[in-house]
């Protein structure tokens, strides 16, 4: 998308002869993207989706560069909602935390498939804490 493009937000593609030199972002000097840097950095106790994903990618990459993947994403919702003029809706941290475990849920199946395994749900027992 351009507009995140130009913002600075998306990785870089410094690619030649088919090895990739660089995937950081660009250092662009751009006050839209430092407030939507400000405004991914809000996020961290945010009972929302952005929130959810925001902690996520803190707990998978740190600080910095969860901040510029939440400002990505809140850049494209940004984008989005002005160009077709809808409103966006937050659909909550309990809707977010179910798709993402159903996400990897479906992934684990497949790659068990792969390497030739089969996935067998937990027995649910009454009274047994495991």
């Amino acid at each position: 998308m351009n507009f995140v493009s130009w913002l600075g937000l998306c990785p870089g593609g410094r690619i030649t002869g088919g090895k990739v030199k660089s995937s950081k972002t660009r250092r662009v000097v751009n006050r839209a993207a430092n407030a939507f840097r400000m405004a991914a950095q809000t996020l961290s106790r945010s009972q929302s989706a952005l929130g959810a994903f925001y902690r996520r990618m803190k707990a998978r990459l740190g600080g910095p560069k969860a901040i510029t993947a939440t400002a990505h994403k809140i850049a494209r919702i940004f984008y989005h909602v002005c160009s077709k003029g809808e409103a966006y809706v937050d659909p909550g941290v309990d809707t977010y935390e179910q798709k993402y475990r159903a996400r990897m849920l479906n992934q684990l199946q497949r790659k068990a498939q792969s390497l030739g395994f089969d996935l067998v749900p937990k027995p649910e027992t009454a009274g047994y804490v495991s």
